[in-house]
């Protein structure tokens, strides 16, 4: 055997010990950062759980912290083993800049998304107008949310589209006002009009008693003097009540000759001679 051989093999077995050792303390270090990790993801999910955070929420930042956690472990462990972890560490960093202009468009989203999860300006279930889109909240994500509309069609609506404008939440609040107006016209009876109306709000029982209903001249138009009637009802009953006061006061006026007028154009013919 060489000289030359001899010296390797020296060599190696001068450095396997250390290796080993290497390997046994990455091997640790990543067993135990694990466990840390999990624990550390445990209680920070049941903090967010006694603090009433959206568990949607709660499991997006669990997963992240988690993520991120691991990440500084493995590199970590890496390091144990004579690895150049300053590479992968520029690398992530570039790939994670680059991600995040790749898809700003959908962080923007998610983090209007946390902002709605925050703070609820609605829930699912509510009736909400907003993005110029008006519907009842079927679903809220972290990127969108979906709006089912009266006439039964399903709407996702960016999360960024929704929060960046004003929304409308109809069922926030548990009474609503309805307002409507109506037109009489001027040689009809004006306090006559009134009791009518007055009468048919007090006798809908669907008709808040508190705040009680108002009627009152709102206006002397071009060719109507107009009413207008405000009452309150239980949000549910808002379209109904809507509705059918429309049909009632147009079937008593009727009963009861009041006019109600229509725009009409008066044409005046002249003879030159």
């Amino acid at each position: 055997m060489t000289d030359a051989v001899q010296e390797y093999l020296l060599f190696f077995e001068s450095m396997i010990p250390k290796f080993l050792l290497g390997i046994i303390t990455a091997l640790l270090i990543f067993i135990i950062g694990k466990w840390l990790v999990k624990r550390v993801t445990k209680i920070l999910s049941n903090l967010m759980e006694k603090a009433n955070v959206d568990p949607t929420l709660s499991k997006f930042l669990a997963s992240v912290v988690n993520i991120a956690l691991l990440g500084l472990v493995i590199i970590a462990a890496l390091s144990h083993l004579g690895v150049e972890t300053s590479s992968f560490v520029a690398i992530f960093g570039a790939a994670a800049l680059a991600v995040g202009f790749a898809l700003k468009d959908s962080l923007g989203n998610f983090a209007a998304g946390v902002m709605i999860i925050l703070f609820k300006p609605f829930k699912v279930g509510n009736f909400i107008s907003g993005a110029g889109e008006m519907g009842t909240v079927e679903k809220i994500e972290m990127f969108a949310t979906t709006l089912n509309t009266p006439d039964n069609k399903v709407i996702t609506i960016p999360n960024s589209n929704l929060i960046g404008g004003n929304i409308t939440n109809f069922s926030l609040k548990e009474t609503r006002r309805v307002d409507l107006t109506f037109g009489i016209g001027y040689g009809d009876d004006l306090k006559k009009a009134k009791n009518i109306l007055v009468e048919l709000a007090n006798g809908d029982e669907r008709i808040l008693k508190e705040p009680a209903p108002f009627v009152a001249v709102s206006e002397l138009a071009d060719s109507s003097v107009n009413f207008v009637m405000r009452v309150w009802v239980n949000a549910p009953d808002f379209w109904s009540v809507n509705f059918s006061m429309i049909e009632n006061v147009k079937t008593k006026f009727d009963e009861e000759g009041i006019s109600i007028p229509f725009p009409q154009t008066d044409v005046h013919l002249f003879n030159k001679n």
